[in-house]
């Protein structure tokens, strides 16, 4: 079987069919390689098979399956199918069974009837790739599936002789070229419908790695995640990487294991309580393009003094000085806000608030316990009282690491006494500890610390792996005030970036960190991929973003100022007329002319029509010819 795939003679003396059902299977296999990411392995493994056997029957010109060979097969596909996803009717089992079917109907192929049913599948599953990915590479895959779909299909259509696949491709982009201005058209000015436009139901509840409760682990386990969280186009200079905290949920009842948000019981979490804020810096204004999280967490540099309006309301404040949207981010989502980086924050706050910042699990981590009374009993000051936990972090053994010991029943005392090696939810949880074991109000906050410039455009790009927690403290007279305890221990996590803070040994993404010579914003590669981010972002910002509310100011600029779906369509539709005019009518005006040799000959065949001697449909010019002069020279005897 290798010798007849592969030798050279093969190849150049295909038979017509069988070139033409090769190209078939190349753009088949197109359509369906870009569904192995997100489709088990073995659906693919099953489908690229059945295009081999496919392949292979067609080079030895064997007779393809019996329909009693095929059914097992498809009821065997689907019962497989069953397994894998437990449903049938969902997103995921539907596109894996149309990749098996589109599969399966190349061996059951007999007529042209059969080519449009590939034909049509391949669309379908051209299209149910924008189910999970929205990205400009998607775009570009799809285009190639789709012109090599194309071009199998035009190369069938074929009854004489095929021109060469270099011209049948040109042909196919050149139908494609045809539709973009139309496509352009109805992209611009039809109604859009509010939210994605390409998801399922489901998709609605999409989540990002940080939520609204933390336990040991949870932020590790984003630090390989190279996903977008957000991006960031700053209006004024934006401030030093060190300052770069995005503040998410504040976490502050503890069990001993996790940390989660407080119920505030009779304050609302949704109430828009008072807060007192001092700025101490200039306001750094930027616009935020978040990525759907499915939380209603909104992030914003810390700390914020513009609220963001999310899909056309108002954000909203919590005690705890966390940013709230009133709906689930269940799609990408645009805000405007302003921060300032030094401010100080709610210098006078009820007692009883203060208390609820103070509260212990009982009856666990003695040691830290008994640590914490020590300090209190060394320095009665709670600044000192600080500083020297941030030393205690610094002068012993500690280790930053993706890959801590596990911790027993008493968390915090196995850090800070045994293992002594954690991510930064280790650092920020047993800070936190401490501190409300010396009476020192504190919580936990979760977001993300950092972010990458994109010289090329501008635009920062804060991904999953820059999701850090910290710490804030109440102190009188100062307020909140923020700590971050992973510094302590390794400050090139806040001061430069996650890479540069993990040990060489530990991971990969640290040992890219000392490729800044191949990798870095300077060299080659650096060069291309910011390219490439900044068109991908560009892309996210006109095509992706393109909201109704985008659309109705597209209009209002047109000087439509109330629109509805009645009058878009009509634009639409008026527009759509006038460009499909602009590109039929030079076509229709520049056909070409007539070969006036056929002209000649269309004229003699009505001249001898009209005498009796048509020609006869099965007779050629030259059979015509001979049988016309045979008549003419039996005339000529007879007279």
């Amino acid at each position: 079987m290798k010798n007849l795939l592969f030798s050279k003679s093969a190849w150049q003396n295909l038979a017509r069919d069988k070139a033409d059902t090769l190209l078939l299977l190349t753009a088949c296999l197109l359509v369906i390689l870009p569904h192995a990411s997100h489709l088990p392995i073995w659906n693919t493994v099953a489908a690229c098979g059945i295009l081999l056997w496919r392949a292979y029957v067609t080079f030895s010109g064997k007779r393809m399956p019996s329909r009693w060979i095929l059914l097992p097969i498809a009821v065997a596909c689907m019962i497989a199918v069953r397994l894998s996803n437990n449903a049938i009717v969902a997103r995921e089992p539907g596109v894996a069974l149309l990749v098996l079917l589109l599969a399966l109907k190349l061996l059951e192929m007999h007529a042209k009837r059969d080519l449009f049913v590939v034909t049509y599948l391949s669309f379908f599953l051209i299209l149910s790739n924008f189910l999970y990915s929205q990205s400009m590479l998607t775009a570009v895959l799809m285009f190639a599936a789709l012109l090599a779909i194309l071009t199998a299909q035009m190369s069938f259509q074929y009854t004489g002789k095929v021109p060469p696949l270099k011209q049948r491709l040109r042909q196919s982009a050149q139908l494609l070229a045809l539709a973009i201005p139309l496509t352009l058209v109805l992209f611009v000015l039809f109604p859009r419908i509010q939210g994605p436009l390409w998801g399922m139901p489901g998709d609605a509840a999409g989540r990002s790695g940080l939520s609204d409760s933390m336990a040991p682990g949870n932020v590790s386990n984003l630090a390989l995640s190279e996903e977008v969280a957000f991006r960031v186009q700053f209006y004024d200079p934006p401030p030093p990487q060190s300052q770069l905290y995005w503040r998410g949920p504040v976490l502050g009842n503890y069990d001993g294991r996790t940390w989660s948000m407080i119920s505030w019981g009779d304050l609302p979490v949704f109430r828009m309580p008072k807060i007192s804020v001092t700025p101490l810096s200039a306001p750094i204004r930027y616009q935020v393009t978040m990525e759907a999280s499915g939380q209603h967490s909104v992030f914003a540099l810390e700390l914020p003094r513009l609220f963001p309006v999310i899909d056309g309301e108002s954000s909203l404040i919590t005690r705890d000085m966390q940013i709230l949207a009133r709906h689930r981010i269940s799609k990408r989502t645009r805000y405007e806000a302003s921060s300032v980086t030094q401010f100080m924050a709610e210098v006078d706050v009820e007692p009883e608030i203060l208390r609820r910042w103070l509260t212990l699990p009982r009856g666990l981590n003695p040691r830290a316990l008994e640590f914490a009374r020590q300090l209190m009993a060394r320095e009665p000051d709670q600044g000192r009282q600080i500083d020297a936990v941030l030393q205690f972090f610094r002068q012993e053994n500690f280790s930053y690491t993706l890959q801590p010991p596990l911790l027993g029943q008493n968390a915090v005392d196995d850090f800070l006494f045994n293992t002594r090696a954690g991510f930064c939810e280790h650092y920020a949880s047993s800070f936190v500890y401490l501190m409300r074991a010396m009476q020192i109000p504190a919580r936990v906050v979760t977001g993300y610390q950092g972010g990458e410039i994109n010289p090329v455009d501008g635009v920062m790009t804060v991904r999953q792996s820059d999701a850090h927690a910290w710490a804030e403290v109440w102190l009188p007279n100062r307020g909140w005030r923020r700590i971050d305890p992973t510094s302590s221990v390794a400050p090139e996590r806040v001061e430069q970036n996650l890479a540069r803070a993990l040990p060489r040994s530990n991971t990969l993404l640290s040992n890219l960190g000392g490729l800044d010579v191949f990798l870095g914003n300077d060299s080659f590669i650096g060069r291309v991929r910011n390219q490439f981010q900044a068109i991908n972002n560009a892309w996210s910002q006109w095509v992706l973003d393109y909201t109704p509310e985008k659309q109705r100011n597209f209009f209002s600029s047109l000087g439509f100022e109330e629109v509805d779906w009645v009058s878009m369509m009509r634009v639409a539709l008026g527009l759509g007329a006038l460009v499909m005019a602009a590109i039929i009518f030079p076509l229709i005006r520049h056909q070409g002319k007539r070969d006036p040799l056929d002209a000649l000959y269309s004229r003699f065949e009505a001249k001898m029509a009209k005498r009796g001697l048509a020609r006869l449909a099965h007779e050629g010019p030259f059979s015509w010819g001979q049988r016309l002069a045979q008549q003419q020279a039996a005339s000529t005897k007879t007279i």
